[in-house]
C-alpha cells in the first residue's frame, strides 16, 4: 500500500499564500481589461447606472462612432507606419551591430568600448535627455515621423545590442569557420548560420519593441507636435478624451481597437521565441 506523502505545515502554508498571491495578481491584471471591454460595449446611460455591471445589450455603436467621426484610420495608419518602419530598422541594424561586437570585442578594444557605451545608455532615465532631445530634433528639423522613427531605433539599440551580443556569444564560432571552409563569406555566415540560431532573441526584441513603439505616448507627444495629421493613436486617444470630456464609452472603444493589432502580432510572433534555437546548426 502506497504511503501518503506528508507535507510540512510550513510548506503547506507557503503554498496557500503563493496561490492566493497569484490569484490576486491575476485579478489585478484582468479586472482593468474587463472594465475596458464592458465599457466599450455599453451606452452612456448603462455606464452611469452601474459602471461595473455587464451591458444589457452588447452594442457596437461606440466603435462605429470612433471610426466614423474622428478620422481614426488616419491615426491608426500613422501608428502602423511608425511601428513597422521602426521594427524593420531594428531588425536590420541591431543584430548586425551585435554580431560585430560579439565577434570582435575580445580582440579589439574599440568594440568593447562601443558595447559598454551602449550598455550605459540603459541606466540613463528618459527625463534626463528629454529636453536636449527636443532641442536637437528642432534644430535638425526632425519634428516629424521620420525623426520619431530614428529616435525609436536609437532608444531600442541600447537594450537590444546588449541582449543580442550576449546571445550571439553563446553561438559557437566553429559553425562560422565550417561555413567559411565551404566558401561562405562573413556576410553569408552571419545571414545563413548565425541569424537563424538567434531567432528566439530576435523575436523577443522585436515583440518587446513593437509593443513599446505602438503604445509609446511620451516621445510622440514631444516630437509630433507640429501637425495633428501626424499624430499616433496614443496621442489621438489623449486628445480624444479631452474632446469628449468624460465619455469613457468612446474612449475605451478606441483603446480596445488599438489593442487588437498588438495582440494579433504577439500571437503570431510568440512561436518564434521557442523555435529555431538550433535551426541551421547541422548541415544536411
Amino acid at each position: 500500500m502506497a504511503r501518503r506523502k506528508h507535507i510540512a505545515p510550513g510548506a503547506l502554508l507557503f503554498k496557500i499564500f503563493s496561490m492566493l498571491f497569484l490569484i490576486c495578481g491575476v485579478i489585478m491584471i484582468l479586472f482593468p481589461f474587463y472594465i475596458v471591454i464592458i465599457t466599450a460595449f455599453k451606452t452612456q446611460a448603462e455606464s452611469a447606472a452601474n459602471f461595473f455591471a455587464l451591458p444589457t445589450s452588447w452594442t457596437p455603436d461606440n466603435f462605429i462612432s470612433v471610426i466614423s467621426k474622428a478620422n481614426y484610420f488616419m491615426y491608426f495608419g500613422n501608428s502602423a507606419l511608425i511601428t513597422v518602419s521602426s521594427i524593420i530598422l531594428i531588425f536590420l541594424l541591431i543584430p548586425m551591430c551585435a554580431y560585430a561586437i560579439a565577434r570582435n570585442m575580445n580582440s579589439r578594444k574599440y568594440f568593447k568600448f562601443v558595447f559598454y557605451f551602449l550598455m550605459l545608455a540603459i541606466f540613463v532615465p528618459f527625463q534626463v535627455i528629454m529636453v536636449p532631445m527636443v532641442l536637437y530634433m528642432g534644430w535638425w528639423h526632425l519634428n516629424n515621423q521620420i525623426g520619431l522613427i530614428i529616435m525609436h531605433v536609437v532608444f531600442a539599440s541600447a537594450q537590444g545590442v546588449y541582449l543580442m551580443t550576449n546571445y550571439i556569444r553563446s553561438v559557437p564560432p566553429d559553425l562560422e569557420e565550417s561555413a567559411s571552409i565551404d566558401g561562405c563569406t562573413t556576410w553569408g555566415s552571419y545571414w545563413r548560420v548565425v541569424l537563424p540560431l538567434v531567432k528566439p532573441m530576435i523575436a523577443t526584441i522585436l515583440v518587446l519593441n513593437a509593443l513599446w513603439v505602438w503604445n509609446d505616448f511620451q516621445m510622440p507627444l514631444l516630437i509630433l507636435n507640429t501637425s495633428p495629421n501626424t499624430w499616433t493613436l496614443p496621442l489621438f486617444q489623449y486628445n480624444f478624451k479631452t474632446q469628449y470630456s468624460y465619455d469613457y464609452n468612446l474612449a475605451f472603444a478606441s483603446y480596445l481597437i488599438a489593442m487588437v493589432p498588438v495582440m494579433i502580432a504577439y500571437a503570431f510572433a510568440q512561436k518564434y521565441i521557442v523555435e529555431g534555437l538550433t535551426a541551421g546548426a547541422v548541415k544536411t
